[in-house]
């Protein structure tokens, strides 16, 4: 079971190949199409259902979930695929903003749990980001209509607003946080890295509540914009990525107070001074740790270490290779050139042959 409610936690080698591939689909042939059949809704028969069901259960059980976790994904069967539609966007994006970074979120097996089992700024990510993911993608799934238990957002509650400019179908981010908040379970009030872990959850879905937009769509002759329908809707999740690796950069390390009035836990700054570590108090919108990270240079539990890892020359060898210095390999590569778009459907390239350098971390 589960300790911290981090998404990334359940990784499996299906998350990091893009796990919704992963999960058990009906195809044509369990149900008995042929092809042929006119274009209509087909009736499910009772034996369908439950084997949809079934399915459905499975994959929640294959995810390893806490008691309360898997009763939540169960009771709707959008649930399951929007959990590993989450896992997955999450990984691919963590990597994507570390590519350049001596931890570049390596999430195989030994090294994932060795790091969620500590408290680096690292782990403060990974929970941010597992966060994010799941309140966008649900958010998502509702207003997609793959979600039994919710639909569209409902218009904006505006004083002295206009009920036509408002329409469409906005990404359901109240209903979202409701049920996050619910999965991930309630705020603790005695161990640090617990407090420390909800804290860096909510951070990320503080982040995919502030990009929420309005967009709207005009209509009317020519462009006019007599009438104009709005719906709210959610940054990009590259975007929310960006902006946790931000706050990543920024994050503060933190020790533990404990509240006179109420008797319970308080994030604060270390009792004592840290060198290179702020005093400042952490804001509700900051990342916070409480261990110092490993230079992740050597292969260790926390990653393989960077030996043998591409870098760019007068841009990142330096750093990743930790003053190791690096190997440089000529290769000879050809790729599309010159291309372009004849009449009418197609394009047309040149294969052009070039010369490049690799360069590569030494041992």
């Amino acid at each position: 079971m589960l300790d911290g409610h981090v998404l990334l936690g359940w990784l499996s080698s299906c998350a990091l190949l893009g796990l919704l591939a992963c999960a058990p689909r009906p195809s044509a042939a369990y149900f008995g199409l042929t092809g042929n059949e006119p274009l209509t809704i087909l009736p499910l028969t009772s034996e369908m259902e439950e084997a949809a069901i079934k399915a459905h259960y499975k994959v929640c059980d294959r995810l390893k979930l806490e008691k309360k976790q898997r009763r939540m994904c169960r009771r709707d069967p959008g649930v399951a695929e929007t959990l590993m539609e989450a896992i997955s966007m999450s990984a691919l994006e963590c990597q994507y903003q570390f590519r350049f970074e001596r931890w570049n979120c390596t999430l195989e097996g030994r090294y994932r749990a060795s790091l969620l089992k500590r408290g680096f700024k690292e782990t403060a990510f990974l929970y941010a980001i597992s966060s994010a993911g799941l309140t966008h993608a649900m958010a998502k799934a509702c207003s997609a209509g793959r979600m039994e238990r919710c639909t569209c957002d409902e218009a904006p509650d505006l004083e002295n607003r206009e009920a036509w400019q408002w329409g469409g179908c906005g990404d359901n981010l109240k209903y979202s946080n409701k049920f996050v908040k619910e999965f991930l379970g309630r705020k603790p009030n005695k161990d640090l890295r617990a407090r420390v872990d909800f804290h860096n959850n909510l951070v990320g879905m503080k982040v995919i509540k502030a990009g929420v937009e309005t967009t709207c769509k005009c209509h009317g002759v020519s462009g006019s914009c007599t009438v104009r329908t709005c719906w709210r809707q959610l940054s990009p999740f590259h975007e929310i990525g960006k902006q946790l690796k931000q706050k990543y950069e920024t994050s503060l390390k933190v020790g533990s107070t404990t509240n006179e009035a109420t008797g319970e836990g308080d994030i604060s700054p270390p009792k004592k001074s840290v060198p290179g570590h702020s005093d400042q108090i952490p804001r509700t919108t900051d990342l916070v740790y409480i261990d110092d990270s490993p230079s992740f240079c050597m292969m260790s539990r926390y990653s393989p270490g960077t030996s043998g890892r591409k870098c760019y020359k007068d841009k990142n060898c330096d750093s990743i290779c930790c003053g190791r210095g690096h190997n440089t390999q000529s290769r000879v590569v050809t790729r599309p050139c010159q291309c372009q778009v004849r009449w009418c459907c197609y394009v047309e390239c040149k294969q052009c042959t070039q010369r490049e350098e690799v360069y590569t971390c030494k041992d």
